[in-house]
Parts: C-alpha cells; sequence; structure tokens
C-alpha cells in the first residue's frame, strides 16, 4: 500500500467520521425541532377547539355542538401537525381534517422517518352528542425537514467527492519527489554513487536531498578509501614478497660467496702463516672483513625478512626482535608482554604487526630519544564473543607537539596509520612534549583480511 493511497485514505476516513458526526447532529436537531413544532400546534389546536367547545356550551342558540364544531372545522380545513376527526354519537366520522399536501412530492425514507419522527400524542373531547379526537402528525414536518437534510447531505456529499479528488491531486503533486528518492536509493543500493537528487520545492525532500546526496559522498569517499587501503596491502605484499625474496638471494647467494672468501682466506693463513707473515696478515684481514660482511648480512637479511616469523611464530619473533635491539642498545629498558593466542593470526596479519612493532621501536630509539620502551600485545575477547587484537606501545621519550604536528608528513606513522586501517582498525596516538608517545592500536580479529 503505497504512502499517496494510505493519506488519501485517512483523509477519506476523516471526511467520513465528520459528515457522520455533522449528520448524527443535524438528525438530533431535526427531531427535537419537530418534536416541539409538533407538541406546539397540537396545543394550540387543543386549545382553540377548546375555546370553540365552551363558546358552544355557554350559546346554546348556536345550535349542538358536534354541529358547531363541524361547521368551524369545515371553515379552518387544514391543521398543520394535527389530525382532527370528529365522531357523532353513534361513533360515525362527520368529520376527518384534510391530510397535509407540503412537500407532498417528497418521500422521506423509512430510517429517516424513524430517527426524527416524535411519539403521537393524542387528546380526545367528549362533547354534547359526540367525540372529538385531536391527533399529533409530523409527517409534512418531517417531509419538510428531509428535503432540506438531503440538500445538505447531497452538497456534503459533492464536496466530499472534491475534497477527495483535490486531495489526491495534491498527494499526487507532492509526492512525486518520492519516486525520484526511491529511484536515487535503488541506484546508490546498487554502487552507483555518483546519482545525485537536485532541489525540491518541499523544505522536507529538500532536506532528504540533501541528506542523501552526502551520504552518496561520503559513501563514494569511503568507497575510495577502501580502494586506497586495498591498493595499499597489495602494494605491502608485494614489498613484503620482494623483501622474502631478497633476503632468500642474500642468504643463499651472497652468504655462499662470503663463506667461499672467508674459507680461502683461512685456507691462505694456514698456508703462509710461517713462510709469508705479512700475506697471512693481509689474509686474516680479509676474514675480518667477510665476518663483518657476514655479520651485516645478516642484519639487513633480519631487516628485510625476519626468518623466526615464518618458522616459529609471532610471539617469539617479537621476543627475537626485542632481544637483538637490546643486545644493540643495553642502555634502552624494553619490556614485553605478550597474552592470548598470538600463533593463529595468519601470515598476513602477522608481518604487519612485527612491521608496526619494528616501526615503532625505530622510532622510539632515534627520534624519541626514549630510555625506556614497553610493548604489549594482547588477543582479547568481548561481551559479545568478538576477539580484538590490542597493542599498546609506550616510550618515555621527548614526546611531541600533537596540535603542531603533520602526521601525513611523517612516512613512519602515516605506514603504521595505513597498515591498522587495512585491517579495520583504529590508530590512536598520544603525545606530549617530554611526556613521552603512547601508540594504542585495536584490530578486530573477526574483520581481519
Amino acid at each position: 500500500m503505497s504512502l499517496k493511497f494510505r493519506l488519501n485514505l485517512l483523509i477519506t476516513l476523516l471526511s467520513i467520521a465528520f459528515i457522520l458526526v455533522v449528520g448524527s447532529i443535524l438528525v438530533n436537531d431535526t427531531r427535537i425541532s419537530i418534536r416541539e413544532r409538533v407538541e406546539a400546534a397540537s396545543r394550540v389546536t387543543v386549545q382553540l377547539l377548546d375555546t370553540v367547545i365552551v363558546s358552544s356550551a355557554l350559546n346554546p342558540e348556536y345550535g349542538p355542538t358536534h354541529k358547531v364544531l363541524q361547521s368551524f372545522l369545515q371553515s379552518l380545513g387544514y391543521v398543520r401537525s394535527s389530525h382532527i376527526v370528529l365522531k357523532d354519537m353513534r361513533d360515525e366520522i362527520i368529520y376527518e381534517s384534510p391530510e397535509s399536501t407540503y412537500k407532498d412530492e417528497v418521500k422521506p425514507p423509512d430510517w429517516f422517518v424513524h430517527l426524527v419522527e416524535p411519539a403521537t400524542e393524542k387528546v380526545e373531547r367528549k362533547i354534547r352528542y359526540g367525540t372529538l379526537i385531536v391527533t399529533s402528525s409530523a409527517a409534512g414536518s418531517i417531509r419538510e425537514a428531509w428535503s432540506g437534510f438531503s440538500q445538505l447531505m447531497m452538497v456534503g456529499l459533492v464536496f466530499f467527492v472534491v475534497l477527495n479528488v483535490m486531495v489526491y491531486a495534491l498527494l499526487s503533486h507532492s509526492l512525486r519527489p518520492v519516486s525520484r528518492i526511491l529511484k536515487a536509493i535503488n541506484n546508490i543500493e546498487r554502487g552507483d554513487l555518483t546519482t545525485r537528487l537536485p532541489a525540491f520545492k518541499l523544505p522536507e525532500f529538500d532536506r532528504i536531498g540533501h541528506s542523501l546526496n552526502r551520504m552518496a559522498e561520503s559513501l563514494a569517499v569511503e568507497r575510495q578509501l577502501e580502494e586506497n587501503r586495498q591498493l595499499t596491502q597489495l602494494i605491502q605484499s608485494h614489498i613484503e614478497d620482494e623483501r622474502r625474496s631478497l633476503a632468500r638471494e642474500l642468504h643463499d647467494e651472497l652468504g655462499q660467496y662470503v663463506t667461499a672468501i672467508k674459507t680461502f682466506a683461512v685456507a691462505i693463513v694456514n698456508k703462509t702463516k710461517e713462510k709469508s707473515p705479512d700475506i697471512a696478515g693481509n689474509a686474516q684481514t680479509i676474514v675480518a672483513a667477510a665476518n663483518q660482511i657476514y655479520d651485516g648480512m645478516h642484519d639487513i637479511i633480519r631487516k628485510l625478512r625476519p626468518g623466526a616469523l615464518d618458522n616459529l611464530g609471532l610471539a617469539e619473533t617479537l621476543r627475537d626482535a626485542v632481544n637483538h635491539l637490546q643486545s644493540q642498545h643495553p642502555a634502552l629498558s624494553i619490556g614485553l608482554q605478550l597474552e592470548g593466542e598470538l600463533d593463529n593470526l595468519g601470515e598476513t596479519l602477522n608481518i604487519n604487526l612485527y612491521r608496526i612493532v619494528q616501526e615503532a621501536m625505530n622510532n622510539a630509539l632515534k627520534h624519541a630519544q626514549a630510555r625506556k620502551i614497553d610493548i604489549k600485545l594482547t588477543v582479547r575477547t568481548d561481551e559479545y564473543q568478538h576477539k580484538n587484537i590490542v597493542l599498546t606501545i609506550a616510550d618515555d621519550g621527548v614526546g611531541m607537539n600533537m596540535a603542531a604536528v603533520d602526521q601525513t608528513q611523517h612516512f613512519g606513522l602515516l605506514g603504521m596509520r595505513e597498515r591498522v586501517q587495512g585491517f579495520h582498525g583504529s590508530f590512536n596516538l598520544i603525545s606530549e612534549p617530554n611526556q613521552g608517545t603512547t601508540l594504542n592500536i585495536s584490530i578486530p580479529l573477526n574483520e581481519a583480511p
């Protein structure tokens, strides 16, 4: 059932209710008016006839009372709202007043007569040589009332039809924008976010149109952001693949060459140690250089792709990274707290969490000049049985004024934020000058790609 039909039906029902209420009031007023009119006419008629009877009794020379009344009634003719019957001593009708011919062509329906007809009053007078019977009659008044009532109802019916036609036309015109709004909503639902609505004359529809346009713009921006996130994830995935491949190449190819150089140099040292000390010294230098190259290569491999991540999982990889950084910077205090099931998060999430922790530790060490770093990684389950990964990294470094920092120009922060947003998570950075920095990250595990 359409809105237009419902509104038109509501107007129709209200109009019918109004007509019924007005009709019932008119019928009640008509019934009261007819009753009072008939009662008044009957009283006047009875009083007039009583006067004639008394006058006839006081003046016997006028003749018998029934003859006087007969003569009077014949000259009187029709008496409105009263039916008069005069009988002689043998109870035979010697006079009966004619029926009312007023609006005789009007035929009120039985239901109307039943609603407005008053109770019949009958007055009987015993006179000399006869009986006078006066009965109230509302037939003429009822016909008159029905004539006016039917005309009024006809006018009401015409008004009712005209009103409904006008309301239907007005609703059709006023609700015309609804079809355009529904069409625009359907287009947006199908993915066409370029759909826009024009300005409407009615302020309510105009506000709906503006709201729908803003929603479409927001959805378009959100879609663009989602596409950017997906592109970022794709780029990061390719970067990780290249890092893995490069780390493997360094380990397999360069590692073999460095090992071979070291082996040859050690052999030279062993052969020339006694006969040619100078050559042995140079060879020993080559061995030391090979060891440095090998150690540097392993540091590079560790940064490119932590091997423990594929073999031991995220928890052990983070412990290994913390221990390695701690060994390089003994004065730095690093606390690592791991809670929950962290072994089944998936390769994509593992590498991104590792990169976030790695970037945060580098920032705290190089830029914040921190002396203490606390890392806490937890898998939590809320009251709705939704799992969330919560990562908190806090340091006691120099901090920063967040109001004066453009985070889009800090590629480390921007990269971490994009990684978190790629998993539909929240990224919150809290920092004050000389009060350290705290990074709060929450990722819904159920929505992680």
